[in-house]
C-alpha cells in the first residue's frame, strides 16, 4: 500500500522508505549490502557534480560510491565503505514532475545505485526491480 504524503518527504522519510527496500531484495543481494552505508543528503556537492559532468544539481538523484563487488581484489582491503547517497531535493523535483508513486521512485533510484554495488546491467537492474 502506498503512503500518501501531506508534506514534502523529509531526508528521515527517504531513508526509511530506501531501507525497507533494501531489506526487500532477494538473496544474494540483501546480506551482501548489510555494510553499505545509506545516505539521505539534500543535493550532491559541486565537487561530485562536477566530477561526473552533471550541469544542474537537480539532475542527480543518487550516487553510488565504492568499489563494485565484481572490480574487488584482496587489494582492495583498508578502503572507505561503500556508500549509496540519494539526493532528497532532486528525487522531490522528479516526483513532481513525473507524478509516480514517491515509494516506487525511491525503491527505483535506490536499486539503480545498488545495481552499481554488484556491477549488474541496466537489464539486470530492471529485472530487479521488477521483482516483488
Amino acid at each position: 500500500m502506498a503512503r500518501s504524503f501531506n508534506h514534502p518527504p523529509t531526508a528521515e522519510e527517504i531513508e526509511s522508505i530506501a531501507r525497507a527496500a533494501m531489506l526487500r531484495l532477494p538473496e544474494p543481494f540483501a546480506s551482501y549490502l548489510a555494510h553499505v552505508v545509506l545516505q539521505v543528503d539534500d543535493y550532491a556537492e559541486e565537487e561530485l557534480l562536477a566530477e561526473m559532468g552533471i550541469e544542474h544539481p537537480l539532475e542527480l538523484t543518487g550516487v553510488y560510491e565504492g568499489i563494485p563487488i565484481s572490480e574487488r581484489s584482496v587489494d582492495t582491503s583498508g578502503s572507505l565503505p561503500d556508500r549509496v547517497r540519494l539526493f532528497r531535493q532532486p528525487i522531490l523535483a522528479e516526483w513532481c514532475e513525473e507524478g509516480e508513486d514517491f515509494e516506487h521512485l525511491v525503491r527505483h533510484i535506490l536499486i539503480h545505485e545498488v545495481g552499481h554495488h554488484f556491477g549488474l546491467s541496466d537489464e539486470d537492474m530492471h529485472a530487479l526491480e521488477e521483482r516483488p
